[in-house]
C-alpha cells in the first residue's frame, strides 16, 4: 500500500527540541522531515527553492516583512536567498516535510525562462501536483535520474503557475559563462577565488558575473560558494568529525565563523543541527 501525505500523521516530539530526518536526495534535490517543539529557526536564507508541506501543528514564519501561517495540509514556497525564520504557532510546535531544489534545475525545466517568484508563499494543497506529494510521502525511496527530473519539472510548473506577474525576461544572459563560474565554485568550495579568477572563467567582467549569476541562480557567487562549504560541513558533522576540524576542512576561518555561516543558512547552530539529525558523536 502506497503511503501519501496525511496531515497529522507525523507526530510531534514528546520532549522539546528539534528533530530532522534527511531523506534520499537526487540531482539538485534535497528532501527532509523536521519537527520542532519549544524551538525555532532564527532568521536565515537558503540558496535553493524550498517547497514544503506542514503535517502537524501550525507553522509560522516571517517572510518579506509579513507574518505567514501554514496549517496542516498547506504548502509553502520560499524563493532562494530570501530571509525567513520559522516557529510553531502554538505550544505544540509543528512538523513538516520539504524539498530543496537547485534553481539551475528550475531554469532548465523552464527552458531558460526567468526564475519564478511566488509572492504569496502559502499554497493550498489542491494546487500541488501528485508527483511532488508522493516525493515527500516516500522520503527514503531513492530518486533515480528520471524521478528527479519528474520532481524538478513538477516544482518548476508549480512555481510558474503561482508566480507573481511582471517578472519578464531582462537583458540577455550568457548562461554558459555563469555556468562555468558555478562549476568552479562547486568543485572548489574551500578556495576563495579572486574576482579576476571568475572573470577569466566566465569571459565576462566582474560586474556582469555578479549580476548575471544572481539572475540565473537566484543568489550571489559568494553565497553559492558558502552554501557548498556548508554542504561539506554537514557531511563531515554527520560523519562524527569534531566541529573545530569541520571548520578547517570546510574552509572556514575557525569554528566561530562556521557557526555564524551555518546559522545564517539553516537557522540553527551546528551543534543543535548535529543533535537534531542524530549525527555520529566525534571519535566514534
Amino acid at each position: 500500500m502506497r503511503r501519501h501525505l496525511t496531515p497529522g500523521r507525523d507526530r510531534q516530539p514528546r520532549e522539546p527540541g528539534v528533530r530532522i530526518r534527511p531523506g534520499a536526495g537526487g540531482a539538485g534535490i534535497e528532501r527532509l522531515a523536521a519537527e520542532l517543539r519549544g524551538e525555532a529557526f532564527s532568521p536565515h536564507r537558503h540558496d535553493r527553492y524550498a517547497v514544503g508541506v506542514t503535517l502537524a501543528g501550525v507553522q509560522t514564519f516571517r517572510y518579506r516583512a509579513e507574518q505567514h501561517y501554514c496549517l496542516p495540509g498547506e504548502w509553502h514556497v520560499l524563493h532562494p536567498d530570501e530571509p525567513h525564520d520559522g516557529a510553531g504557532g502554538t505550544d505544540e510546535g509543528f512538523g513538516y516535510r520539504i524539498v530543496y531544489l537547485d534553481p539551475a534545475v528550475v531554469r532548465a525545466a523552464l527552458d531558460g525562462d526567468p526564475l519564478p517568484f511566488v509572492a504569496d508563499p502559502v499554497i493550498r494543497p489542491v494546487a500541488v501536483p501528485r508527483v511532488l506529494a508522493d516525493a515527500l510521502a516516500h522520503l527514503d525511496e531513492p530518486l533515480d535520474e528520471v524521478a528527479a527530473v519528474e520532481v524538478g519539472t513538477a516544482i518548476a510548473d508549480l512555481l510558474r503557475a503561482h508566480a507573481a506577474p511582471g517578472r519578464g525576461r531582462c537583458r540577455p544572459l550568457d548562461l554558459g559563462a555563469v555556468a562555468r563560474v558555478r562549476a568552479l565554485l562547486t568543485e572548489e568550495p574551500t578556495v576563495r577565488h579572486r574576482a579576476r579568477d571568475l572573470e577569466l572563467v566566465a569571459g565576462l567582467d566582474r560586474w556582469s558575473v555578479a549580476r548575471q549569476f544572481r539572475v540565473a541562480f537566484g543568489t550571489s557567487p559568494t553565497r553559492y560558494r558558502t552554501s557548498r562549504q556548508l554542504d561539506l560541513a554537514r557531511s563531515l558533522i554527520r560523519a562524527g568529525v569534531p566541529l573545530s576540524d569541520v571548520a578547517v576542512r570546510a574552509g572556514f576561518a575557525d569554528q566561530a565563523h562556521l557557526t555564524r555561516m551555518f546559522r545564517r543558512s539553516y537557522g540553527l547552530t551546528p551543534a543543535v543541527w548535529s543533535a537534531a539529525v542524530g549525527a555520529r558523536r566525534p571519535g566514534r
